[in-house]
């Protein structure tokens, strides 16, 4: 692969992770309070006065709509876009870093494997995601945190810089790594995605090639095909984050400040114990909701732009 098409392949990964994170964001913090251990900041005083300290834990968590409502009416609109500045100095970077792995790493594996199999792209996944979350996790625990920073209307919220501040007071550096066990542990995820999304993707390319049409008919199709890609995005995302959602919640508890999560493996038994199996896919419906779209938006502005410039 030319040096031209590795560039092409990295300005097209920001654009679409960047587009995507800015019309997604407000889902993401809905989410990810959701994910947190911190679950009485969301239950309402009336809730908490008719509840002992001992059985808290046991209130049912609101749901994505309740936890809009209470983030809208105590913290005010601007909340919905805590951590958006990380996420766009991140994403871009992240999205960039993720297809230039996966786009040089396939080309290279065609050559010894057999070229655009599954194993092709499961191998090729794996290193993309294995190469931007080591490159960029210090950025999303950042963001994270911010998410969940809730603060009502009129105090001092707190900043990026100050979030680093306190993270390195109180871990080191090793505390701007602190999830990173999960996040290779989500690699699964997007191994499983790419492998769905190759495969329609080619399935879509040969009925492209098996129907002849006129150079004007041909134009038309060009436009329909970026919405195959968009549909074959939102499908295999949808699958691969259905399987691998638990290790989202176990990625946000490993990340919250002052947090008795340490490992991978004893948030994993800890989280179910204490709260039940349900807890590890607390907020899958809001992740589903944004994930969709912003991988759809991703992964077809991340085509368009590529198309575009390889014209």
């Amino acid at each position: 692969m030319s040096q031209r098409d590795t560039l092409v392949h990295l300005f097209a990964g920001g654009c679409g992770g960047t587009v995507g994170a800015i019309l997604t964001c407000p889902l993401e913090v809905v989410k990810t309070r959701l994910q947190s251990s911190s679950i009485t900041l969301y239950i309402s005083e009336v809730q908490l006065s008719t509840v002992n300290g001992g059985s808290v834990a046991r209130v049912a968590p609101p749901g994505p709509l309740h936890c809009l409502r209470l983030i809208l009416e105590r913290e005010g609109p601007r909340s919905l876009f805590r951590g958006l500045g990380p996420n766009l100095v991140g994403v871009a970077p992240s999205r960039a870093i993720y297809f230039a792995a996966y786009s040089t790493a396939k080309e290279k594996l065609n050559g010894v494997l057999e070229p655009d199999s599954t194993q092709v792209h499961m191998v090729s996944s794996g290193m993309a995601g294995f190469t931007a979350i080591t490159a960029t996790n210090p950025i999303w625990l950042i963001k994270t945190r911010l998410q969940l920073d809730a603060r009502n209307r009129g105090e001092q919220r707190m900043n990026a810089f100050e979030c680093m501040r306190r993270v390195y007071q109180m871990d080191g550096l090793r505390g701007f790594y602190r999830g990173m066990s999960a996040s290779y542990a989500g690699i699964s995820e997007t191994v499983i995605h790419f492998v769905i999304y190759e495969s329609i993707k080619r399935k879509l390319l040969e009925i492209k090639a098996s129907t002849s049409m006129d150079e004007e008919e041909e134009s038309v199709k060009d436009v329909s095909d970026f919405v195959g890609m968009m549909l074959a995005a939102a499908t295999s995302k949808t699958c691969a984050t259905t399987i691998a959602y638990p290790h989202e919640v176990i990625r946000t508890r490993l990340r919250e400040e002052g947090s008795k999560y340490r490992s991978f493996f004893q948030t994993l038994l800890t989280v179910p114990r204490e709260e039940g199996y349900r807890a590890l896919y607390r907020g899958l419906t809001t992740h589903l909701f944004r994930q969709i779209p912003n991988t759809a938006i991703m992964m077809c502005t991340y085509e368009v732009v590529v198309y575009l410039l390889g014209r």
